[in-house]
C-alpha cells in the first residue's frame, strides 16, 4: 500500500520559515520514492509521522532532535511527553508546521499522500521511507542514520540486530515446524498471507504460517477455515485496544477444543507495538515469536524465555515481558 488517500482540504498558514535556509548547505538523498531531497547537516528538528519511525530515531540517540511525533507513536516510554502532529493516517498541517522542522520523516505505507506532498511543495525537507521486510528495516536504520548524521550508531545497530535475527535462524534450522495462525483481529476474523511483514517472521521463527498462500496479504477467514488448517500454535497480536485482553481471546477459543493449539493450550498473546512494526523492536517480537513456536530452543525450562531490554540488545528475563502473555490459558467462563 503506498500512501492512504485523503480528501483535499484547504490550510491558510503563513509561513514564516526561511525555508531557503533549508539548503544552503544541505545535502541531497534519494528517498524510497526516488525523490531527490536536500536535508540540512545533523538536522536538529526532526518531526517523525510514523511510530516506526520514532522508534528508530530515539534507537539512533536522536531524543533530544525530535520535536513531533503521531498520536500512535508509543516505543520507547520517553516519546509520551513529545507534541502530537496528529495520527499515521489523519496528520494535520498545522501542528507539523508550528514545530518549525528542518526534517520531516514520513511513511509510504499509511502517511497521507496529499499532506506529504503538501509539505514538499512548502518546502520542506520530507524524506519518505518504505521497509517491507527486515531487511527493508535494517536498510531504513542505515539511510535514517545517514540523513541525521548518526551513520556510525545506525551501522553499529543494525551488526547488533543482523546477529539477533541469524541467531534466530539458525537455532530454528533443522527443527519440526509448527504450524501457526496469526491472528490481527477477531471480528472480523483476520490473519496475515503470502508476502506480508508477518508471514516472513513466521518463516524466519521456523513455522509454517496456514493461511502462507493467500493470495490476499490480510484476508478475512472463517472459523472453519481456520480449524481445517489445524493450527498448532494460535498467536494473537491485536492493534484494537477493546482485544488486547488474554482472558477474552481464550475464551472465544476455548469452545474449539478440536483445534491442536486450544487442545494443547498454546494460544498467546504478543504485544502488537512488536511485532507489527518495521523497527528494531521487531527483532525482540522475532525471538519471542521463535521461543513461542520451539519451547526450549534455547534451552531454558519452561515454555520459553522473553528477550527484554533495549532495542540492540536482548537480555533473558523470562516470565517478565510487558509484550507477550504465555502460559497454559485460563478459560474463562
Amino acid at each position: 500500500m503506498i500512501f492512504l488517500r485523503k480528501p483535499r482540504f484547504l490550510v491558510a498558514v503563513t509561513l514564516c520559515l526561511c525555508l531557503s535556509g533549508f539548503t544552503a548547505s544541505a545535502a541531497t538523498y534519494i528517498d524510497a520514492l526516488g525523490r531527490a531531497v536536500d536535508i540540512p547537516p545533523s538536522p536538529q528538528r526532526i518531526v517523525s509521522l510514523a511510530p516506526n519511525i520514532t522508534e528508530t530515531l530515539f534507537a539512533l540517540g536522536l531524543d533530544s532532535e525530535v520535536v513531533g511525533v503521531t498520536m500512535d507513536s508509543t516505543l520507547p516510554q520517553a516519546v509520551k511527553d513529545l507534541p502530537r502532529v496528529g495520527g499515521l493516517a489523519s496528520l494535520s498541517l498545522e501542528r507539523i508546521i508550528a514545530l518549525e522542522p528542518d526534517c520531516i520523516i514520513a511513511t509510504a505505507d499509511g502517511n497521507p499522500k496529499e499532506t506529504v506532498l503538501q509539505l514538499a511543495r512548502a518546502g520542506f525537507p520530507v524524506y519518505v521511507i518504505h521497509p517491507g521486510d527486515l531487511d527493508g528495516m535494517l536498510q531504513m536504520i542505515l539511510d535514517l542514520g545517514e540523513i541525521t548524521g548518526r551513520r556510525e550508531r545506525a551501522e553499529q545497530l543494525v551488526s547488533s540486530l543482523r546477529r539477533r535475527i541469524d541467531a534466530v535462524v539458525a537455532g530454528t534450522a533443522g527443527r519440526e515446524k509448527p504450524r501457526v495462525f496469526f491472528q490481527i483481529s477477531y471480528d472480523p476474523l483476520i490473519t496475515v498471507g503470502r508476502g506480508t511483514f508477518h508471514d516472513r517472521l513466521i518463516e524466519m521463527a521456523g513455522g509454517i504460517n496456514i493461511f502462507g498462500d493467500s493470495p490476499v496479504r490480510y484476508p478475512r477467514v472463517s472459523l472453519e477455515m481456520v480449524i481445517f488448517g489445524e493450527p498448532d500454535v494460535i498467536i494473537y497480536a491485536s492493534m484494537a485496544p477493546e482485544e488486547k485482553h488474554e482472558s477474552a481471546v481464550l475464551k472465544r477459543w476455548k469452545k474449539w477444543s478440536s483445534v491442536p493449539a486450544v487442545a494443547s493450550g498454546r494460544i498467546y498473546c504478543i504485544d502488537a507495538d512488536i511485532i507489527h512494526q518495521p523497527a528494531p523492536s521487531v527483532v525482540m517480537g522475532l525471538e519471542i515469536l521463535a521461543d513461542l513456536l520451539h519451547r526450549g530452543r534455547r534451552g531454558e525450562d519452561g515454555d520459553h524465555v522473553v528477550p527484554h531490554g533495549q532495542v540492540g540488545e536482548a537480555r533473558e528475563t523470562p516470565d517478565e515481558s510487558p509484550y507477550v502473555q504465555k502460559g497454559e490459558p485460563k478459560f474463562h467462563d
